[in-house]
């Protein structure tokens, strides 16, 4: 009797031993937790990552319709609400005066010798029309905004669009009718959000359209102080023209010979090695 009880004790010993080893091989639930949460993470960040190159993927494609080519010289006729006018080009003003518009912002006709900075620029305040149109005639897209309606993120949204990009110009004009108004060289498109869609399709359908303005080839760059200084433009007058103010029909206005900067090639119409005007009064 000794001797089982011995042994059964033995056996007790053992099987509560095969208790606890099969007791501490109970599953790790903090690393399987942990492994599903990254897990998780990782999907949801691959697919924020997948979806947003997808829309933007989608956006391009569905901005491609909007690029011109000869077969579609230009796609912005399709853009609902856009205004479309013929001008004449080449007709200069004096710094000094003024072009009674026919538009307002203008998007065409007589202006100043000196074109406005086209380089991707935002400027703080409103320019002078006749130096904004001649940038137009350089295939340049021009964003006027309110800025009674146009503030915080919604002129950042704008300024993203223009800023550093070459033939992209963004200013306020103040009395605007819309919030947004588009123009490039004989079309203009007013909007009353920065998020429309037709903002993007304007750009990608004009800005330097070569069918679309007039002196393909043109440079962006200001001719410096003295003649247009993007550090201090000639402001903006909101006031009527005067009886002195030049036509549209550009009588009083020069017929313009070059604008070009050194090194650039000639306008359309102008003659082969044309430079730059160097003096303070505007090229005839």
């Amino acid at each position: 009797m000794a001797g089982g009880k011995k042994k059964g004790g033995a056996k007790n010993v053992v099987n509560a031993a095969r208790g606890q080893v099969v007791a501490g091989k109970g599953k790790p639930w903090g690393t399987i937790i942990a492994v599903v949460v990254v897990l998780v993470l990782a999907v949801g960040v691959f697919g924020y990552a997948y979806a947003k190159i997808s829309a933007q993927n989608a956006a391009q494609a569905a901005l491609a319709q909007w690029q011109p080519s000869d077969s579609n010289k230009d796609p912005s006729t399709k853009i609902p609400g856009i205004v479309i006018k013929d001008y004449k080009s080449g007709q200069h003003v004096q710094p000094t005066q003024r072009v009674a518009y026919d538009q307002s912002p203008p998007f065409g006709g007589p202006h100043d010798g000196f074109w406005a900075d086209c380089q991707g620029i935002v400027y703080k305040t409103a320019v002078r029309n006749e130096n904004m149109v001649h940038a137009l005639e350089h295939g340049t897209v021009w964003i006027a905004y309110n800025p009674d309606k146009v503030k915080g993120a919604d002129l950042d949204t704008l300024k993203a669009k223009v800023n550093g990009k070459q033939f992209m110009m963004l200013s306020p004009y103040p009395g605007l009718d819309k919030a947004v108004s588009l123009q490039s060289w004989g079309h203009q498109l007013k909007v009353d959000s920065v998020g429309d869609s037709r903002i993007d399709e304007f750009i990608s359908a004009l800005r330097t359209n070569q069918y679309e303005y007039p002196e393909v080839g043109a440079s962006c760059d200001a001719l410096g102080p003295g003649q247009f200084d993007p550090n201090n433009p000639p402001p903006f007058d909101p006031s009527k023209p005067g009886p002195d103010a030049v036509p549209m029909s550009g009588t009083g206005a020069q017929d313009a010979t070059n604008e070009q900067q050194p090194g650039m090639p000639p306008a359309s119409g102008a003659p082969s090695g044309s430079t730059a005007p160097t003096t303070t009064s505007p090229s005839s």
